[in-house]
């Protein structure tokens, strides 16, 4: 820690030393103080335009590294805070039948009796009730008898505001306006997006964090540039695509294809860009992630590359986020920002290299030691045993429901 502050200082002493007092030019072209300086006033009013902009990214990255504690990562502790503010509404009172009752018609009813896994035959999405099953039916053996209410889908659905009655239900992704038991998502093992280079759906995270890995580029190597691949979910992903068309050698960002595609309309009145694998995106060191419908399902993907991500929005949270720090993991960047506010950030780490490779080490080593598939299947452990413990009544078997 004290290295880094000290790294950060002499960057920013340097900085300011080159950006203060009169500089010239000399007639070999080199900045001299007490000569005449020929720079063209083009370099000159670039450099005054980022001064103040580049000692607000040095403040926030040493403030925020001085803050830093990097979290205790045995038994999944990296995470439980979150399990622990997700269940406190039915700390007092615990969870009734009542509840579970009102639950049912936000998602899929699952049963645990007598260390048996049931589910109601009708899955919405099959492939990600299977992903989610996956790490439940391991977990039986220890758990009690409870009613779950699963949902499948990518929207949460208890609203804090709307809502008047506490409900419990599990979804993957969710904002602060929700009150949602966040789970690990089912695209952990299987039922992630599909698409034409994943046609099955993205899932099997113990593969590609060994292939993704292996995959990434030493960092002198990969392209200095910032990269992006996604169709247009939401408009807030345009200013990056406009600012790769103006700029596409500090950017490379372009819509693909989604299911809703009719013309070129739809991808921001250009021909659809090739979709791109993960592995491909280890090429260039600054990755943009956005959110989709909900929380991104390649967010944590990214940091396997050892590139700097930049992550757009803190809005929508999976399990996994509130362990990672702004600034120390990745860069935040504002919703909304505007092709210029989006230059001037890749520019500074462009120029702060050693910046941008701390951060993306960080990041990295994070993912890599705090999201193993090991640590997925404890936090789907201690949820799951914690909420049991707040069931308040005897479970009784559904017979419609199948066992899985």
């Amino acid at each position: 820690m004290i290295s880094w502050n000290m790294d950060l200082r002499v960057v920013l002493v340097v900085y300011l030393v080159l950006n203060v007092g009169e500089i010239n030019t000399s007639d070999d072209g080199i900045c001299v103080a007490k000569e005449q300086c020929v720079g063209s006033e083009e370099s000159d009013v670039g450099k005054s335009h980022y001064t103040e902009d580049f000692n607000k990214y040095y403040n926030e990255i040493e403030s925020s590294l001085a803050a830093y504690v990097p979290c205790n990562n045995t038994n999944c502790n990296c995470h439980t805070d979150v399990l622990k503010a997700d269940l406190k509404p039915f700390k007092t009172h615990g969870i009734t039948r009542e509840m579970i009752q009102r639950a049912k018609q936000y998602g899929t009813h699952y049963q645990v009796i007598d260390h048996k896994l049931y589910r109601q035959q009708e899955c919405m999405f099959p492939a990600r009730c299977a992903g989610v099953e996956h790490f439940v039916k391991p977990l039986l053996s220890v758990l009690p008898d409870m009613d779950l209410i699963v949902n499948c889908r990518d929207w949460p659905q208890v609203h804090r505001h709307w809502s008047k009655e506490k409900t419990p239900v599990f979804s993957f992704s969710k904002t602060s306006e929700y009150l949602d038991i966040m789970y690990p998502a089912w695209a952990f093992w299987e039922g992630g997006p599909a698409i034409a280079l994943y046609p099955t759906g993205l899932g099997r995270w113990d593969l590609h964090r060994k292939r993704i890995t292996a995959a990434s580029a030493d960092w002198e190597s990969k392209e200095p540039k910032a990269f992006f691949r996604g169709s247009r979910t939401s408009d807030e992903r345009d200013a990056l695509v406009l600012l790769s068309r103006s700029q596409p050698s500090l950017v490379d960002a372009q819509y693909t294809k989604n299911q809703a595609w009719k013309s070129p309309q739809d991808t921001l009145n250009a021909e659809p860009a090739k979709e791109v694998t993960l592995e491909e995106h280890c090429r260039y060191r600054f990755l943009f992630n956005f959110r989709g419908v909900a929380a991104s399902f390649r967010f944590k993907h990214l940091f396997l590359c050892s590139s700097l991500v930049f992550h757009v929005g803190d809005e929508w949270q999976e399990f996994f986020y509130p362990a990672l720090k702004p600034w120390v993991h990745y860069v935040p960047v504002p919703v909304r920002s505007s092709p210029q506010e989006l230059e001037k950030l890749i520019r500074f780490f462009q120029e702060n290299d050693e910046l941008a490779r701390g951060i993306a080490q960080r990041g990295y080593q994070h993912i890599w030691n705090n999201l193993r598939m090991a640590d997925i299947e404890c936090y789907w452990k201690k949820l799951l045993k914690r909420y049991g413990k707040l069931i308040r009544y005897t479970v009784e078997r559904d017979v419609s429901l199948i066992e899985v």
